[in-house]
This record gives structure tokens, C-alpha cells and sequence, in this order.
């Protein structure tokens, strides 16, 4: 009886999903069926776009650091740091020996990745609601969220974890319709693919763990009871080496995240769709389902893969180590924009309220989807500049002096020499160990200065200049500052925005 019912519930399903809208009932059955390549090539054309404006901030500057050594050298630097983004630098370093190295290159991964995305949202809608409108819909609204094209324009991993979870939320729902071990094993390999990209994304196996029981509680089919935590089992598995090794280095990783409470919820909640009005319209366009009588069950299953990692997060970060992180949480927006396009396409007259929300969502982002594409939508500072303005006035034998201190974070050295034409290579001369040399993404400065600097004449110091104070040597160690003052003098000094280039000439 219970195996019967099954096959009558995703029959039923194949059936619904299948079924158009009446709008499309005119076109030809592959048309339909590939209605996801048009959210697909939407999500990639605003990906691209201008994407080799923006100046590469510090976390893609990191990732920049680490793709482009050796495979050994990279390997070796994950035994150390960032072993939970050795997926994606791996992926980078490869692409990197093939394309290049230029802003557009290494952001292109991301922007294909989330054009992915969008094409498994379209596919989630159309299975979940059983409307092909609906899915077309998802699949655009995702498209102008601002936060997708935002980080399809960055050299990190956050588009693959958007991906691949979508990927996986897709390959559950075919698995329920039709619990095969051929389906449960794609599923599987969606759960590891989104762990090796960043294992956090783990927690969407909690709402799918609940939608599981809520489609086996009616059957009892014990294709779900069993298949569900086999093919989890399977996935994350592979997975366990990674997450020791993150645990070890998770001090260095994420201690700067802070406790999160119930003020942080405003902040994040703009993070995660890039912009306080798109993420209104959002927030309130995902209760609207949850009132319907013919689809609420699958409207609470889709809100609950888009709501339950969040406050999971939330609650695990109250203790030890913190988590909550708009970027962090990226995977769930393609689950909203799925809540969202039922409560449209739900509305009378369906394409005119759907044309209306999507043109509004897109009218409200565009600011912030002009903004993303400046060439300081990434930093405030300008390394460019800075980098220009040193090669401009470049001599061989010339030393650099980019700050560190308590602002080596913010990974100054590493754009300036990503910045730096070919031909143009100061030493950097408090450096004692290179950062390729320590398995690490900062390098290590001398302890003796003086016997670093060695007979340098001329000496490139670049410093930030976020508050002005007309300090030359601001955030430079004591020591160092000392040291200059001392030997050196200032003859040019040059100012990008919120940096300052200061040329010093050895005096005796």
C-alpha cells in the first residue's frame, strides 16, 4: 500500500512538473523544458559586466596568492591555512594556467558557476510548484538579486557553494519523486562537492533532512527512511579529513567574526541579497505562500530550505566560535527567490504582476548593481593607484615598504604586487621569510630592520591614510618608523585615494 501510494504521489508529481503554464502550451515540448537557459544567460551577461572594474580586494587577492603557486607549494600552504578554500584554489590555479590571470579571468569561474545556479532554480521551482511560469520566474528574480551578481564578479568560492547546494536541493527532489540509488547518488555528490567548497553550507542537510520526513511520514517508504542518511553518509564521508584539519585552523580563519544577536539580523539580511530594499521585497514576498491552501506543504518544505540554515547558524554561532556571515549563508537565496516566484506567479493577472515584480526588484537594485561594477565597489583604497604611481618613478635597486603591522590583513603587499607591471620589482625589504616560504598567506617580517634594509638608497613606503593625520609613517611598526626617520627622507610624496606613496631617499 505504502509503495503503491508513492508511485501514485510522484507520478502525480512527473505530471504536474511536466504540465506548462497555459501561456506555454503553444510551445514546442523542448522549449519548455529549456526555459532555464534564459535565467542561465541573464545571471552570466550580469556577471561579466563590468567585471574587470572593480580593483581585487583582499580575500581575492588571498585567493589570487595561493592559485597561482605550485601545486606542491599550494598543498603545502593548506596543510597551514585556508585548507577549508583548497577546492576552489585548486580549481583557480588550474584555470589561472590556462586563462590568466586578469580580473575578468579569474572572476569568470564564479559568474558560470552562479549562471549554474540560476538554471537549478529555474528546475527547483518547476519541481516543487509543478509550473513551468513558476520556474521562469525563480530563475529571473535570481538573476537581478544584486548579491549574485555581486559575487559572481569575485575570485572567491561563494558562487560554487550557491551552486552546488541548488544543485543538491534539485537532485533531492528528484530522488523523492523517485528514490533510485542512481538519483541518491547525485545527491551525494552535490553534498560533497558543496562541503569541499566550504563546509559551513553543510547545514542545508538540516531542512533536507526535514523535508525527507515530511514526504515519508504519509508511505513509510523505506526507500526514504534508508536512502536519505546513506546517501549523506556518503557525501560527507569524504568530506571528515577536511573538517579536522578546518577545526585546527579555524582560530586563524574566522576568530574575527563576533557573537551574533538579534540586531545582527538587519545587517545580514541585506548582505545576503546585496541591497536593504530587494531584501525587503524578499522577506515579504516569502510569507505570501505560506497562506495558500493548495501549495502551503510544498511552499513550508521550500521555506524551510531557505529559513531553517539560517537560524541554525544563529544558534551555533552563540557559542565558541561564530558563523554568521551574510556571504556565509549565500546558498539560501536560491530557495527565496523560489518562495518568492510562487507568491507571484500566484497573483492575478500572473504575467503582468510577475513583470511588475520583476522590473521592480531590478529598478530597486540597479544602484547597487551599478555600484558593484566601480572600481572601488570591492575596497576603499586604491592599490592601483598606488601601484602606478611607484611605477612611474621606478628605478632598479628600488626597495618597496608596503604597511603591515596590525594592518596586515588588509593584505596591502599582496595588490600591490599583483598591481606592478612585470618589469617593475622592488625588494620588499622588511620581509625575513616570504609568505610562499612560511606555507602562509602573510609573510614575516624582520625582527632587526636595520639589518634588513641592508644599502638600499631609495624606498617605495606605502601607507593607508584612512583618517588623515597627515602621518607619513602611519601603522608602521615602531621600530621601522624609527629606523627611516633616521636614515631616510622624504622627497615625493603622492596621494590615491585613502593611501599615501612616499618616496625616501637614503641621506647618508
Amino acid at each position: 500500500m505504502a509503495e503503491a501510494a508513492v508511485a501514485e504521489q510522484s507520478a502525480a508529481e512527473r505530471k504536474g512538473s511536466a504540465t506548462p503554464a497555459g501561456r506555454f502550451a503553444a510551445l514546442p515540448p523542448w522549449a519548455v523544458d529549456t526555459l532555464w537557459v534564459w535565467p542561465m544567460l541573464v545571471t552570466l551577461a550580469l556577471g561579466v559586466k563590468g567585471s574587470w572594474r572593480p580593483q581585487l580586494w583582499r580575500d581575492e587577492l588571498a585567493s589570487w596568492s595561493a592559485a597561482e603557486r605550485s601545486t606542491g607549494e599550494l598543498l603545502s600552504m593548506l596543510h597551514h591555512v585556508d585548507a577549508v578554500s583548497g577546492a576552489y584554489y585548486l580549481l583557480l590555479h588550474f584555470w589561472i594556467g590556462w586563462f590568466g590571470d586578469s580580473p575578468t579571468s579569474m572572476r569568470l569561474p564564479s559568474a558560470l558557476a552562479m549562471a549554474g545556479a540560476a538554471a537549478f532554480v529555474v528546475l527547483i521551482a518547476r519541481k516543487q510548484f509543478g509550473s513551468a511560469w513558476t520556474g521562469l520566474v525563480a530563475g529571473l528574480l535570481f538573476a537581478v538579486v544584486p548579491s549574485v551578481s555581486g559575487f559572481a564578479q569575485q575570485v572567491r568560492g561563494y558562487a560554487f557553494v550557491v551552486l552546488f547546494v541548488a544543485a543538491g536541493t534539485w537532485a533531492l527532489l528528484r530522488a523523492l519523486e523517485r528514490p533510485t540509488w542512481l538519483r541518491w547518488l547525485s545527491y551525494s555528490a552535490c553534498v560533497a562537492m558543496a562541503g569541499l567548497f566550504h563546509m559551513i553550507s553543510l547545514v542545508f542537510l538540516l531542512p533536507h533532512a526535514v523535508v525527507v520526513a515530511l514526504r515519508w511520514w504519509p508511505t513509510r517508504d523505506r526507500r526514504l527512511l534508508f536512502g536519505f542518511p546513506a546517501a549523506v553518509v556518503a557525501g560527507v564521508l569524504p568530506l571528515v579529513p577536511l573538517v579536522l584539519l578546518g577545526r585546527r585552523q579555524v582560530g586563524r580563519q574566522i576568530s574575527w567574526i563576533t557573537t551574533p544577536d538579534l540586531t545582527s539580523f538587519q545587517p545580514f539580511w541585506n548582505g545576503v541579497f546585496g541591497d536593504p530594499l530587494v531584501g525587503g521585497i524578499f522577506l515579504a514576498m516569502a510569507v505570501m505562500p505560506l497562506a495558500w491552501s493548495g501549495n502551503r506543504r510544498r511552499a513550508v518544505e521550500i521555506g524551510m530550505v531557505a529559513a531553517l540554515p539560517i537560524a541554525a547558524v544563529y544558534l551555533v554561532s552563540q557559542g565558541k566560535t561564530s558563523y554568521f556571515m551574510d556571504r556565509y549563508l549565500l546558498f539560501t537565496v536560491p530557495a527565496w527567490c523560489v518562495l518568492a516566484a510562487a507568491a507571484i506567479t500566484a497573483l492575478r493577472p500572473r504575467v503582468w504582476m510577475a513583470l511588475v515584480f520583476l522590473l521592480g526588484t531590478g529598478y530597486l537594485g540597479m544602484e547597487t548593481q551599478e555600484h558593484l561594477r566601480i572600481s572601488i565597489s570591492h575596497e576603499y583604497s586604491d592599490e592601483r593607484g598606488a601601484a602606478r604611481a611607484i611605477a612611474d618613478g621606478y628605478r632598479p635597486g628600488d626597495g618597496i615598504l608596503p604597511v603591515r603591522g596590525k594592518q596586515a590583513w588588509m593584505m596591502m603587499d599582496l595588490a600591490l604586487d599583483y598591481y606592478l607591471p612585470d618589469d617593475v620589482q622592488p625588494r620588499d625589504v622588511f620581509v625575513a621569510k616570504t609568505a610562499i616560504d612560511r606555507n602562509d598567506l602573510f609573510a614575516k617580517e624582520c625582527p632587526d630592520p636595520a639589518a634588513c634594509l641592508g644599502d638600499t638608497q631609495r624606498i617605495w613606503m606605502v601607507t593607508y591614510a584612512f583618517e588623515n593625520k597627515g602621518n607619513l609613517y602611519e601603522g608602521l611598526p615602531a621600530a621601522q618608523a624609527a629606523l627611516l626617520k633616521s636614515e631616510f627622507t622624504p622627497v615625493e610624496v603622492t596621494k590615491v585615494r585613502q593611501m599615501t606613496v612616499t618616496l625616501l631617499q637614503r641621506t647618508h
